[in-house]
């Protein structure tokens, strides 16, 4: 009997098969056979595969449907590739998930690295099928794409290797991921980016370097990761879950989390799904023709684009059919279904989910839950001084000025700034700095606050998304990587961007520099983003907004100022790693959620704002407002909880993997410690400001009033209050 009634999915083109397939069929046995993956034992006795039993989960038949358009060669290849990553993930399990050997497991993976050779570099003879497979593999792939295709595919062949550690960890000690958590792992452990890498060998055109880090591509990538993995999940739930004891599951990590029934926390699973593919389409079709537009891409690149788009496509659509077929999964009665199955219901439900809000809907004083916060908030003695700098600063820059297309003058005023406070956030998260140093930061956090009601006081009510995106593309001219000279500053934001530039790029190295510039461009583009979906009224997709998040607060940037002060003990290639990823991100998505939770009111009721995560969760998963809000605080919670965690076990570990010295050592210690003052004093800061109390909010929407809540312009609030009196 199978878990759960598999739910109705949307899969919006039908699927393709290779012509190929009977000659791959055959070359992929024998292959396997040479490679040694019909003979490997497993540690109890017995062999990992049989040649029934590879035969039966035909990888061939996967194959030719996710590439149905490539010639025989490439479809062997390919077809050899998929046989040694799965070989790889059955060997490993049957090696290391039931002996808990996690230093053997170390050690395997370790040498299997050694296998991805750079040009020039030789690897050492194989010691097992798995090594023996990513050797012929290596030598008949790489020299037939680019370097920078090889740097791309290292990777992402690396992650979905070691971060098998994690799944292997969780297991050992019976954890099950929060969902934000498991999101982001299964996108590195899953496999997905790596076979969105072999879809361009497969359609014999490759992403251009220019455009491969760009963040519609990534958007591809992602989306298309999470929909292969969250329908994986759920084909797989039986055999992964409930036969072999595996942890790493979305439909267990949402029955867990939600407290829900297995059936209930499928059908959100393929929500989920649904919700991904829904904004790939839109990436595809929307996105992809105004990068390559924006980019000048010429023909060559715009076609391979194209069939990059096009390959990940056919990959969704033949992926669902193999996963219907394979005898790996749980799926009776899949393939019969054919495709009355394949219906456009979920989708138009997600659609509706996302776009049905209205705007400045009445929602009230929504009543803060218990915030579990296991730090206390330190204070900088500097307090009273950074306040004064910072109104004259702000003043001196033209935060205060009139701004064109603002009605009732300017976005800011000085009794708004000093009732935001930020030189009082700043004491808290930076409880240690100097004066010099509490006052720039400060700075910072004003320009960025100031910026992030700029765009939409100027540009929201109009819904002028070109106009707001030229503005963005202007302010990297004021962060020239040699800090040299800058343009002439036209508006108090290019002010204020100019002169926090040159005080902080010139003691850094220029790698920092990047880095740093980088943070500030991902947080400034976030704010078009937002402006982009009020335009067409759309809640975010639940995993895109998380992400986004991240940068729309600022988190990435006063995070990376941070960070870049320690990369002199620190090797920068750590910051990359599982550890310190997740230890950042848990840190950024609680004080984002506290953010949220805190903010509910004024950017729902008073604001007509879309980018809140209560509001994200009452639309995905259908729950009132209040509900919503305990969902978001148990998120909060789980990553507290994870980031407790990771200090206490991951964190040491890697000092021992990575052999750190006491500097560096120390320096992380340093970085955590920092972490704990930005959660904690970001907290209370939220506490204590007057910026989201019901009294502010209803003062600040008077016409009289001198001043307006952060993110919208008067001519916003104006607007507001005619949606109101309308509705009443």
């Amino acid at each position: 009997m199978q878990a759960f009634t598999l739910p109705e999915f949307y899969v919006p083109h039908p699927a393709r098969i290779n012509p190929n397939l009977e000659g791959t069929r055959a070359h992929s046995m024998d292959w396997a056979r040479r490679m040694g993956m019909l003979d490997a034992a497993k540690p109890g006795g017995g062999v990992v595969w049989t040649e029934a039993a590879l035969a039966k989960m035909d990888y061939a038949l996967m194959c030719a449907y996710t590439h149905p358009d490539c010639e025989g060669p490439a479809l062997d290849l390919i077809t050899d590739w998929y046989v040694w990553v799965f070989f790889f993930d059955d060997h490993f399990l049957e090696q290391f998930k039931y002996s808990r050997d996690m230093a053997g497991a170390k050690e395997y993976l370790d040498r299997l690295e050694l296998f991805m050779t750079a040009p020039g570099q030789e690897p050492p003879e194989p010691a097992n099928p798995a090594e023996a497979g990513l050797k012929d593999l290596w030598a008949r792939t790489i020299p037939a794409m680019s370097e920078g295709w090889r740097r791309r595919f290292t990777l992402s062949t690396h992650n979905l290797m070691v971060e098998s550690m994690w799944e292997l960890a969780n297991i050992d000690l019976g954890r099950i991921a929060n969902p934000i958590e498991y999101i982001q792992m299964r996108r590195r452990v899953g496999g997905a980016p790596w076979s969105a890498n072999l879809v361009e060998y497969a359609v014999r055109a490759e992403v251009p370097d220019r455009l491969s880090a760009t963040r519609t591509i990534e958007v591809l990538s992602d989306t298309f990761a999470d929909a292969v993995h969250l329908r994986n999940d759920l084909f797989s739930y039986q055999r992964e879950v409930q036969e072999e004891g595996e942890n790493s599951n979305a439909v267990l990590v949402l029955e867990r989390f939600l407290g829900c029934s297995t059936q209930e926390a499928a059908e959100l699973v393929n929500d989920l799904l649904t919700s991904r593919l829904q904004q790939f389409e839109d990436t595809a079709l929307v996105e992809v023709p105004a990068l390559l537009a924006e980019h000048a891409a010429l023909p060559h690149e715009q076609i391979a684009v194209g069939a990059y788009v096009k390959g990940l496509q056919d990959w969704q659509s033949g992926g669902h059919e193999w996963h219907a077929r394979s005898s790996r999964y749980m799926n009776e009665g899949a393939a019969e279904g054919g495709s009355s199955r394949l219906t456009a219901g979920p989708v138009l439900r997600t659609r509706r989910q996302q776009r049905d809000h209205v705007p400045f809907t009445k929602v009230g004083h929504l009543p803060l839950p218990e915030i579990y916060m296991p730090y206390a908030f330190r204070m900088s003695p500097h307090l009273e001084e950074a306040r004064e700098q910072n109104a004259q600063w702000c003043r001196e820059m033209g935060f205060y000025d009139s701004v064109p297309g603002v009605e009732a003058g300017g976005v800011w005023d000085e009794e708004r700034l000093r009732g935001i406070d930020l030189a009082h956030c700043a004491s808290m998260i930076h409880a240690d700095a100097d004066p010099d140093e509490l006052h720039l930061s400060t700075a910072w956090l004003a320009w960025g606050t100031y910026g992030d009601d700029y765009f939409p006081a100027v540009f929201g009510a109009g819904r002028n998304v070109p106009a707001a995106k030229v503005t963005n593309d202007r302010l990297s001219l004021f962060m020239p990587l040699d800090a040299g000279e800058t343009p002439e500053p036209l508006t108090p934001l290019e002010r204020g961007l100019q002169d926090l530039w040159r005080r902080t790029a010139t003691p850094l190295s220029g790698d920092a520099r990047r880095v740093f510039r980088k943070a500030v461009e991902d947080m400034t583009a976030s704010w078009v983003w937002e402006l982009a979906n009020q335009a067409q009224n759309r809640i975010p997709d639940p995993i895109d907004y998380v992400e986004m998040r991240r940068r729309t607060f600022g988190s990435d940037m006063t995070m990376s100022l941070a960070r870049i002060t320690h990369l002199t003990e620190v090797p920068p290639e750590l910051f990359g790693t599982r550890t310190l990823r997740e230890l950042e991100t848990a840190a950024q998505d609680y004080a984002c959620f506290a953010n949220d939770l805190f903010s509910y009111q004024k950017e729902i009721e008073f604001e007509g704002e879309l980018h809140n995560m209560v509001l994200v969760v009452e639309h995905f998963l259908g729950l009132d407002r209040l509900a919503a809000r305990d969902v978001v605080n148990d998120l909060m919670t789980a990553r507290m909880r994870q980031f407790e965690h990771i200090l206490a076990t991951d964190l040491p570990q890697l000092f021992e993997d990575a052999e750190l010295d006491q500097p560096a050592r120390d320096a992380l210690l340093r970085h955590a410690d920092e972490l704990k003052d930005w959660m904690s004093g970001i907290l209370e800061w939220h506490r204590q400001c007057v910026r989201y109390t019901e009294p502010e909010l209803k003062r600040l929407t008077t016409p009289a009033a001198p001043a307006f809540p952060a993110g919208l312009g008067m001519s916003a609030l104006r607007l507001a209050d005619r949606f109101r009196a309308a509705s009443a």
